[in-house]
């Protein structure tokens, strides 16, 4: 792949991976827009590294946030540890059976198929974003008609349930590409009654803690394939990749610093309008045979 390739790319998820839009789905149409194959070795490392650009973007956005709130007490941290550790494990509980059921009816219940053929099926992806498009919408306006809480008013501390309901839409939303797992998770916990900055904060501290699992499926995925690749080509996707990690991380500073000046301002039901627009996109971009 051509470095600017690899940069609109990185810029691309950086952007959307943080914002509740789903980074899969617009990484997938600008990937079909440029010809290139996502599932090639070159190409999977690439996108390995975008998701931890991504990752340390996050790190470095709420690491204050996370230091004072979170961080402040043994006490806090354990309860913040547990929650998320909880939060995770309901995940994986939801998210693995219907990876397995995605993975048969790809597989037509005759071969071993791979999750990541979700890349080249436009027809999945376009219901999967206008189904978060309704969510945020809904979980838009309904926090929009809450009363305003008073500057001085104290945050309500995200209780078990809303973590709880966050991990498992979390679960959903990982199989499916276009389902924005920030969009759901995020939407859920307003819906459940939580507060805007606690939901948004665990919202991506559950984002870190899986990556790290998710980056290492994938490389243990690619092992195999790197065993039979040249110095050269592996050299070159290693520098290509590096690239993209430093664009994608930069990207996703700014896309947290727009997300949460939204979500405070009541605006996040505009980015459930984007995502319609983008699945109606979608969908025009698979009838006309991409």
């Amino acid at each position: 792949m051509p470095i600017y390739q690899a940069i609109i790319l990185a810029i691309v998820q950086g952007v959307t991976e943080l914002l509740p839009v789903s980074s899969s789905a617009h990484v997938i149409v600008a990937a079909k827009l440029f010809h290139q194959d996502m599932s090639t070795p070159a190409n999977a490392l690439l996108l390995v590294m975008l998701h931890t650009g991504t990752m340390l973007a996050v790190i470095v956005y709420f690491w204050r946030q996370w230091k004072t709130t979170f961080f402040s007490s043994g006490q806090a941290f354990t309860r913040f540890a547990c929650l998320v550790f909880v939060g995770c494990l309901l995940t994986g509980a939801v998210g693995y059976p219907i990876n397995l059921g995605v993975v048969h009816i790809l597989g037509g219940g005759t071969r071993k198929a791979e999750i990541e053929e979700l890349f080249n099926k436009l027809n999945w992806i376009a219901p999967a974003l206008a189904a978060a498009g309704l969510l945020i919408i809904y979980a838009g306006l309904h926090e929009a008609r809450q009363p305003e809480a008073s500057a001085d008013a104290k945050r309500k501390e995200l209780t078990w349930a809303q973590a709880l309901l966050m991990g498992a839409v979390q679960g959903l939303a990982i199989p499916f590409r276009g389902f924005s797992r920030s969009g759901s998770t995020i939407s859920t916990g307003l819906l459940a009654g939580g507060d805007r900055l606690p939901v948004e904060s665990f919202s991506f501290a559950m984002a870190v803690a899986i990556t790290p699992l998710a980056i290492a499926r994938e490389a243990f995925r690619l092992h195999h394939a790197w065993l039979h690749a040249s110095d050269e080509y592996l050299g070159s996707a290693l520098i290509i990749s590096f690239f993209g990690l430093i664009f994608a991380c930069t990207a996703g500073l700014f896309a947290l610093a727009w997300l949460s000046r939204w979500l405070e301002q009541g605006r996040w039901y505009f980015f459930g309008i984007y995502c319609l627009l983008a699945a109606a996109g979608v969908e025009l971009l698979y009838l006309r045979g991409w």
